[in-house]
């Protein structure tokens, strides 16, 4: 049987497939974080919740309304960016131009908040969502055996990470959305409504988590905790990628979540903390991240 570094090459190719779905989420997620500290300049603790919104939205809209996955993948990211939109408009708004203390501690008292709700009305034990007909199964490589919807959750999530990133770096909009972060006033006297941009970029933001919470449900059980659970290690990444770096947020958060899926196979005991040393590493010869800029 053929080994790699002393393991078959079964068991290597899928710890690196898990690495790769793990990875896929760090990555959608930090991306949303990124966007939304790099723009608007606020540490958005509400991430993890909103994420956890997104996946209870596709169940709720399959058990109540029969709604299928493939139209919840279009649905609950709306529904969460709304929720967003108005999160920003009704709170956040108020405290710009203050310390980003205040922001942190408003997004943490929302995470609880929406967190409690949920656990509320359904317990923490879960609920299962089912995979699609259309990528059930598996695919056998050789190899290993690839399951198909955990295929689909790294090529989709990829793809809308490379298109955040171009929208943000590459295009008008972006160039407008940079500008009025630098610049409000200057970029409002050429016509652009910039709270209206504002608020869309949280929006934009919360329904990628949104998204990232529709793809993790077929995977792992529906819960209040889903969120809160992913957060802490989420913003690690960001912090490793450089706080509103878009590129490094996607490039990190796949990167980790390979090296987190190997460690489980090398020393499995360090699985859990193997972010959290490489953060503290980086931060000591690069305090701005890998892809961040000095201040």
């Amino acid at each position: 049987m053929t080994e790699i570094f002393g393991i078959p090459i079964q068991a290597f190719a899928g710890q690196l497939m898990l690495g790769l779905v793990n990875g896929a989420f760090y990555a959608m997620l930090s991306l949303g974080l990124a966007v939304i500290f790099g723009l608007l300049d606020i540490v958005n603790f509400a991430h993890g919740a909103l994420y956890m919104v997104g996946a209870f939205a596709a169940y709720i809209m399959l058990d109540q309304w029969g709604i299928n996955y493939w139209l919840a993948l279009f649905l609950a990211p709306l529904v969460v960016g709304a929720l967003g939109v108005v999160i920003e408009r009704l709170l956040l708004k108020r405290l710009y131009g203050l310390d980003p203390l205040y922001g942190l501690l408003l997004t943490f008292g929302l995470a609880l908040i929406l967190e409690g709700v949920f656990r509320y009305y359904y317990g923490v034990s879960g609920q299962s969502y089912p995979v699609p007909d259309a990528l059930s199964g598996a695919t056998n490589l050789g190899f290993m055996v690839l399951p198909n919807y955990r295929a689909w959750v790294v090529v989709a999530s990829i793809a809308v990470c490379l298109a955040t990133w171009f929208l943000i770096e590459r295009t008008r909009l972006g160039a407008y959305l940079r500008a009025g972060t630098e610049n409000a006033k200057l970029v409002q006297a050429f016509g652009v409504n910039v709270p209206m941009m504002v608020m869309l970029t949280y929006g934009a933001g919360a329904a990628l988590a949104g998204l990232a919470g529709v793809l993790a449900a077929p995977i792992i059980q529906v819960t209040p905790l889903m969120g809160s659970n992913l957060i802490i290690v989420v913003f690690a990444v960001v912090v490793i990628g450089g706080m509103g770096s878009i590129l490094g947020s996607v490039i990190t958060g796949l990167g980790l979540g390979v090296i987190e899926g190997f460690t489980r196979v090398f020393y499995p005991e360090a699985s859990n903390v193997v972010v959290f040393v490489i953060m503290a590493i980086v931060l000591m010869f690069r305090p701005a991240g890998l892809f961040g800029k000095e201040a």
